[in-house]
């Protein structure tokens, strides 16, 4: 099986190559009258989109999403949403010296070990270019929790750059959309353009740690053991190309934090239980507990770089290659809006199955 789906009720499956024709994604499991509109899911494909910055991989495609089904008069029907990106800066030559060898970094050689034969060019399926698909899906998501939970908000960010992190006491949400990097910290937003600057001249690539933050989420969503929400967003992130570790909350700090330190106190507030810290990321017991969700994952270097690297060929011989083409030099930046997409299908889907088993009911406190 090739599992190109996820989700519960939920579901989405994306489809296409990198240098196909076209990618899409099916859509199943939407409300019936969600307002969808291309407009609407096109503001969400254009932060992704790539060549809007020196920045990011000069491959330029303008990502236009068409919807093709489950949309009448601008609202969803309750059938399949079919949305469809064409390809149309394909550059195949690029990739005809790695035809027979396995780019070092790259999933080359596992998808030739697996099927014995593989789409060279940028990848195939295992391309980064898959998630645009997400991304339109993720809008389809977005409209459904506006008109199902008004308030929710999904924001995306990246928090580290190579071994340079953010200084959290300068967070300024204002900056997130004002520079290239998704970054709420104007002054680490200027270090990290001089780094890549650097980079790009050395043929080098970084990594990054992107947070994403669901904010107005009701708390009781998720299931205790094999449906937790937390575990459910994890295995989003981690599909994700080139994410090689996600956090919840505080994630992996908590192991150097006591129980004292670690617990999340809680009093009543005016409208209902107050926490006074969150080092849960709002989630306890694979349950949402009405705070804030935050998630963190790390996106490792670009493996494709202009300086030589040794590898394979499939005959076995030993060689060194040099991975041409148009790469992102740190490709966290344009994963900021694949998670946020991520975040919203997972919330949606918990959403949809939590009104499924229990019709929104919640216990009382106070």
């Amino acid at each position: 099986m090739s599992f190109n789906t996820f989700g519960h009720l939920f579901r989405v499956t994306t489809w296409g190559e990198s240098h196909g024709p076209a990618l899409g994604a099916t859509v199943d499991g939407c409300p019936p009258g969600v307002p969808v509109t291309v407009d609407a899911l096109q503001v969400w494909l254009d932060k992704r989109k790539p060549g809007q910055n020196k920045y990011t991989t000069q491959r330029r495609e303008d990502d236009a999403v068409r919807i093709l089904s489950g949309v009448f008069e601008g609202v969803s029907t309750g059938t399949p949403i079919q949305l469809m990106i064409e390809n149309t800066d394909q550059r195949s030559k690029d990739y005809g010296d790695i035809a027979a060898s396995f780019r070092p970094g790259h999933a080359d050689i596992t998808y030739h070990q697996k099927y014995g034969l593989r789409d060279y060019r940028g990848g195939g399926r295992s391309s980064a270019r898959e998630t645009a698909a997400r991304v339109a899906a993720g809008g389809v998501a977005r409209a459904a929790l506006a008109a199902l939970v008004p308030g929710l908000t999904i924001t995306g960010y990246i928090v580290q750059m190579g071994a340079d992190a953010i200084d959290r006491d300068r967070f300024d949400a204002g900056q997130i959309g004002e520079n290239p990097f998704w970054c709420p910290d104007a002054t680490a937003a200027s270090r990290w353009a001089e780094t890549l600057d650097d980079l790009r001249k050395s043929h080098n690539s970084v990594g990054a740690i992107i947070e994403v933050v669901a904010s107005g989420v009701p708390a009781g969503l998720g299931a205790p053991v094999y449906a937790k929400l937390d575990s459910d967003l994890a295995a989003a992130m981690m599909s994700i190309n080139a994410v090689k570790g996600v956090e919840i909350g505080d994630g992996m700090a908590v192991a150097a934090l006591t129980g004292v330190d670690n617990a999340d106190e809680i009093r009543m507030g005016n409208d209902g239980p107050l926490y006074l810290s969150n080092h849960a990321g709002g989630i306890l017991g694979g349950i949402s507990t009405g705070q804030d969700v935050v998630v963190r994952f790390a996106v490792k270097p670009t493996s494709s770089i202009l300086t030589p690297r040794r590898t394979i060929t499939m005959a076995g011989e030993e060689r060194e290659l040099i991975t041409k083409g148009r790469h992102d030099p740190c490709v966290g930046i344009r994963a900021v809006p694949v998670g946020e997409a991520m975040m919203a299908c997972v919330i949606l889907d918990h959403l949809l199955l939590d009104r499924g088993q229990t019709g929104g009911a919640r216990g009382q406190i106070g």
